[in-house]
């Protein structure tokens, strides 16, 4: 008996290896569309967009970009750059180590994005594209032709799965749709970088000193954004310029020069932030930078908890209330049960020793938990410290906190003599009261990136490492689970106290408000967990740069009034969905969530 079988039909699918662009425009060409579109961006960034400067930016001047302008100006130089070194041209080639195409597309989607931002923001708040000059129409159409010439650049297209004779039409649209959507990934997605020549030794430190200069540029640039649209434009370039710069191979390079000399990067960091006041004119911006280090401090915190000790944590912001009150009942403030003044350091070991002390209670009868019954747990201890600060007011309770008034008046430190709520001159350059606590902030934050280091370099932060990854097999191994987890709750505990005890003095005032589960103010308990998550679990980096971004953007977009919490929830929905393992992934959770990434031949005792 013989079966005759009928070969599936893949009428109109695309060829095996087929290498054809996105839209049906010759590569060629449309290399040359993408590099001249992004150089006649940068000639139309010098010219003016709009008639009136009543738009925010005074976009009306010939020869001089401005505002919004500048940041087109970036983000048109970095597509024909990158244009231009997909031809070879000697002395760009460094640019793109990992090819051009994809990172092409994305640095020319970063330049029509702004631009297009900025001509419909002229246009809807002057009302109309009447109020457009010439600069504006060239620059929508310079980076509309640099996008369309990106995209017919060669993609290496996925071979196509056969179509299903019997599969009805709704099916075979899905399957269509599936594959349209791995060719457009394709498209997107990068090579592997060639193998780092070597440098000298000097020539590495170079590069770190610039890539960090460079950053302080972009971080003093985002913070003194002076209007709602900048900050925006400002968003869609920094992030889609990274993610070009991701997809040439170039930060690749750099992270390799940066792991070869770990010490140099750090101290540097430290420098490069320890140089952000002294770009300022005025201490408006200081505050900012001090919240954020207080909010990227407790962060760091909490990555101990959750990101080396794999321990859900909701309620980890109640530390940080704990130091805040300790410190502020021992410095002097009025509203202070106790008559007590203690010195700066009296007043950070109180505020420590509270935080671990009550990290340690806490922690003792509830680490037996594991996953979402811990998180649970955690949770309603948050609340309680909350509801009970707000009830020891003299009536529901004893008067300790005030109640819902909380702990005011507190003084500022002095700390050998130096008054950090004064303005004091140093090299002709007037640092004002942030000021002085921002360098406090970075002190302590420093402190807390050693104790994050050395601990995960030791024995007991393999021992964390390997309760993350499974407690049963850690147990099996003789690791004491309950004694690792509650060290991990203390030693995370101490250093929110920690911060706490500056927060108290910066803020003046200490009130049950402040310690939410949940708000649009940041630090609040789900925004720190945010923080980890964003920025990447286990890591140094990340809870940084997580928490600076969760500080300064719901700061900045205030103009969203109700919508911010939908906003920023949405970009926390996009990317856990494009980017799981954080902004900055150690290489065993990139493994996890990417499994055709390469598996890198060595693997710290943290993973990173």
């Amino acid at each position: 008996m013989t079966t005759q079988t009928t070969a599936p039909d893949n009428t109109g699918a695309p060829a095996a290896n087929d290498t054809s662009g996105l839209i049906g425009i010759p590569p060629r060409v449309g290399r040359a569309l993408a590099t001249g579109g992004g150089v006649l961006t940068v000639v139309s960034t010098f010219l003016a967009w709009t008639w009136t400067a009543e738009f925010p930016g005074d976009l009306t001047v010939y020869g001089y970009p401005g505002g919004l302008q500048v940041l087109v100006l970036v983000a048109g130089a970095l597509t024909a750059l990158i244009g231009l070194a997909s031809y070879d041209v000697k002395g760009l080639r460094w640019l793109v180590p990992a090819g051009a195409d994809a990172a092409v597309r994305i640095a020319a989607l970063a330049a029509f994005l702004t631009a297009w931002y900025t001509v419909v923001a002229i246009s809807a708040q002057l009302g109309g594209v009447v109020n457009l000059e010439p600069g504006g129409y060239v620059a929508a159409a310079a980076t509309l032709i640099a996008l369309l010439g990106s995209l017919a650049l060669p993609v290496q297209r996925p071979e196509p799965d056969p179509f299903d004779p019997d599969d009805t039409g709704w099916e075979q649209f899905k399957h269509t749709s599936s594959h349209n959507w791995q060719v457009v990934k394709a498209a997107f997605a990068s090579g592997t970088p060639r193998p780092l020549r070597a440098l000298p030794s000097y020539a590495e430190i170079l590069v770190i000193v610039a890539v960090l200069a460079v950053g302080l540029f972009v971080f003093t640039y985002g913070i003194g954004t002076e209007y709602d649209e900048l900050f925006v434009g400002f968003l869609i370039t920094a992030g889609l310029g990274f993610a070009a710069l991701n997809k040439s191979g170039l930060i690749a390079q750099v992270s390799e020069i940066t792991a070869r000399h770990q010490n140099i990067t750090v101290c540097g960091a430290f420098v490069a932030a320890a140089c952000f006041p002294f770009t300022q004119s005025d201490d408006q911006y200081a505050t900012i930078g001090v919240y954020i280090l207080i909010f990227a401090t407790v962060a760091l915190g909490l990555n101990i908890v959750v990101g080396l000790a794999g321990l859900l944590d909701l309620g980890y912001v109640a530390f940080l209330g704990v130091g805040a009150y300790a410190a502020s009942m021992v410095s002097g403030s009025p509203s202070s049960p106790f008559d007590l003044h203690l010195p700066f350091w009296g007043a950070v070991l109180v505020g420590a020793a509270a935080s671990l002390i009550f990290g340690v209670l806490i922690g003792a009868p509830t680490l037996r938990l594991r996953g979402d019954y811990l998180a649970i747990v955690t949770l309603g201890f948050g609340e309680i410290f909350r509801i009970t600060a707000n009830n020891l007011d003299g009536t529901s309770g004893p008067d300790v906190t005030n109640g819902s008034n909380g702990i005011s008046s507190i003084p500022d430190l002095s700390i050998l003599g130096f008054d950090m709520g004064l303005p004091h001159d140093i090299g002709g350059f007037t640092i004002g009261r942030f000021a002085n606590y921002f360098f406090l902030m970075l002190v302590i934050t420093a402190v807390v990136v050693l104790v994050f280091r050395r601990s995960g370099d030791s024995r007991i932060g393999r021992a964390w490492v390997a309760i993350r990854e499974d407690e049963t097999a850690a147990l099996a191994m003789g690791i004491n689970g309950f004694r690792v987890k509650l060290i991990a709750f203390a030693v995370g505990a101490s250093l929110a106290g920690l911060a706490g005890t500056v927060q108290a003095h910066v803020t003046y005032t200490v009130t049950p408000e402040q310690y939410l589960f949940a708000g649009t103010t940041p630090p609040n308990s789900a925004f720190l967990l945010a923080a980890v998550v964003l920025g990447g679990m286990g890591t140094i980096a990340g809870p940084l740069i997580g928490a600076s971004l969760l500080f300064l953007i719901p700061n900045k977009l205030q103009f969203l009034d109700d919508y911010q919490l939908f906003a920023f929830g949405l970009a926390l929905v996009l990317l856990m969905r494009f980017r799981p393992e954080g902004l900055i992934a150690n290489r065993r959770r990139k493994l996890e969530f990417h499994e055709e990434a390469e598996a890198p031949t060595t693997l710290s005792k943290t993973g990173a």
